[in-house]
């Protein structure tokens, strides 16, 4: 029985003496749960499922807290009509509806980017699809020159489909063209004079930014990122102090009542 099944009352065949008999033996099972719960964790009994063997398991719902949507499982079994049945096993099962842990995944696909600490290892597995052999052509020409460099002998390097997925990455990533920055920036990265254009298949779209005051200072950036300390940004100055361009009047803004007063009268010459 799949763990998951909703168990069938009277699914065992009654014509069949031994069946009938496993299936009447709903106290035995409930004993024999109650061995291994405590009693008010063991609910109506639910159903009663034929087994492969001819043996019967009964289900009796699970009040046990944080199981909601489990039953306990009894299978019992006999050698024949004459002879005594028994328990076989007692288990507790998840029901359709039951809320259980998610499928178990190697913790190598759990890894995700961020993920690896200072002194943590991350082996790539032998057949990796995001690199193929260094003798193989890789369609760019810089990738297959880093194989034949003297001294780096590298014995992989990144496929075709693994480098696509890399550029969609960068640029969905901090320093693309839909980034905050990117949107409020004066210019783009490729007309910028610190932008340093990688080589290879990615030195159309990717380079790395040289200025020590941006903020992507040493990282990767798509061509068409930007930031604030464009090279080429201007700020018009007409004075050495910035001023604001609106001014407001006050006068426009108070409700000011004038009022003329009358001269005051000369005063007398001392004597």
């Amino acid at each position: 029985m799949n763990s998951t099944q909703r168990p069938q009352a009277g699914s065992a065949d009654p014509a069949d003496p031994l069946l009938r008999q496993l299936s009447d033996a709903i106290e035995l099972a409930r004993a024999a749960a109650e061995e291994d719960a405590d009693e008010q964790e063991i609910g109506a009994h639910v159903g009663v499922q034929l087994e492969e063997g001819g043996a019967v398991t009964h289900h009796f719902a699970a009040h046990r807290p944080g199981y909601r949507g489990w039953h306990w499982a009894v299978t019992v079994a006999a050698a024949g009509v004459d002879e005594d049945v028994t328990v076989s096993e007692v288990v507790l099962l998840p029901g359709p509806d039951a809320l259980v842990a998610p499928d178990w995944v190697p913790w190598q696909e759990r890894v995700q980017a961020g993920d690896l600490g200072v002194g943590d290892l991350m082996p790539t597995a032998p057949d990796d699809p995001r690199l193929v052999p260094a003798y193989l052509e890789s369609d760019d020409p810089a990738v297959e020159e880093t194989a034949l460099e003297l001294g780096l002998g590298r014995v992989r390097v990144m496929s075709r489909p693994a480098r696509l997925e890399a550029a969609q990455r960068w640029k969905s990533g901090e320093f693309g063209p839909r980034s905050d920055m990117a949107r409020g920036a004066p210019g783009q990265c490729g007309t910028c004079g610190f932008y340093l254009p990688v080589d290879g298949s990615l030195r159309a779209a990717f380079g790395v930014c040289g200025n020590e005051i941006a903020p992507a200072d040493g990282h990767l950036v798509h061509i068409e990122y930007g930031c604030g300390a464009h090279s080429e940004a201007e700020v018009e100055q007409v004075s050495p102090v910035l001023v604001a361009d609106l001014i407001y009047d006050d006068n426009a803004l108070l409700d000011i009542e004038v009022v003329e007063l009358d001269e005051p009268a000369p005063a007398a010459p001392a004597e």
